[in-house]
């Protein structure tokens, strides 16, 4: 079965105005995103904007554009609308690429549609490494996940989960318990659109306003998510003024 991947691409980043336009390397930094999904497996890339500038740049080197409201909340309800417009069916599959991932392998876009196609039970699926470092586990800024057995997620948090009562009894040491796991979450989604034709019907969940994050919205509901280990670490994306520093250093400056 096939997929599409869409890229949400919002000008008024708070941070970074205009991020989804950055140069980097000679190209906005959407067109690098864009070349990345160009390169999975998906049968269509789509770019889903509010912003005229966007969509003048992306038709410029050659994106399909899909222009929606400007009043979304989130990147999930603007993919929802694409997915209506589009008229897709309630098995359709779509991978959720955020247009400030440049450096984001087209492999790891290709395993979580993949992910999601093999498990016909799930609603969704996202992907997560293993936490190794516990600076990372104690900070609020990285989510962590459990999942059971199966891959199938059971909760997402900024807290420092799965605790460890006895090893964590007088504070998170510098060294991970023997045996003890806990994994860090991936920010990459592919939704099927039943999916998020509910998600944008159900009201925001106590546990995702508490947390800021939307994905405890399907969780509460009683949806299925499902986990991979992702197959590469993926390079972090642009956030920051610091962050986009960094990826220029590494794809090159070409302003």
């Amino acid at each position: 079965m096939s997929f599409l991947v869409v890229i949400p691409a919002r000008y008024a980043s708070t941070r970074l105005k205009g991020k989804p336009l950055l140069d980097i390397a000679g190209k906005p930094m959407v067109q690098h995103t864009w070349e990345k999904a160009c390169a999975s497996g998906a049968v269509r890339v789509i770019i889903a904007t509010d912003d005229e500038r966007i969509e003048s740049m992306a038709r410029a080197f050659g994106a399909e554009v899909c222009m929606t409201s400007a009043a979304h909340p989130s990147g999930t309800d603007r993919i929802q609308e694409v997915a209506s417009q589009l008229k897709l069916s309630d098995d359709e599959v779509i991978v959720n690429v955020q247009g400030d991932e440049p450096m984001l392998p087209a492999t790891l876009i290709d395993q979580v549609a993949q992910t999601l196609l093999l498990h016909p039970q799930a609603d969704m699926a996202t992907l997560c490494e293993p936490i190794e470092d516990m600076a990372l586990f104690a900070n609020p800024n990285v989510v962590k996940l459990v999942k059971d057995v199966h891959g199938k997620a059971l909760y997402f948090s900024r807290a420092p989960v799965s605790w460890h009562r006895d090893e964590f009894a007088q504070g998170i040491s510098d060294v991970p318990p023997a045996g003890w796991q806990a994994f860090r979450h991936i920010g990459l989604y592919s939704y099927r659109v039943g999916l998020l034709n509910q998600f944008v019907q159900w009201s925001p969940a106590p546990i995702e306003q508490w947390e800021a994050l939307e994905q405890l919205r399907v969780l509460w509901n009683g949806g299925y998510i499902q986990v991979s280990e992702a197959a590469v670490i993926p390079p972090a994306g642009v956030d920051t003024p610091d962050d986009l520093i960094r990826v220029r250093s590494i794809l090159g400056d070409g302003r």
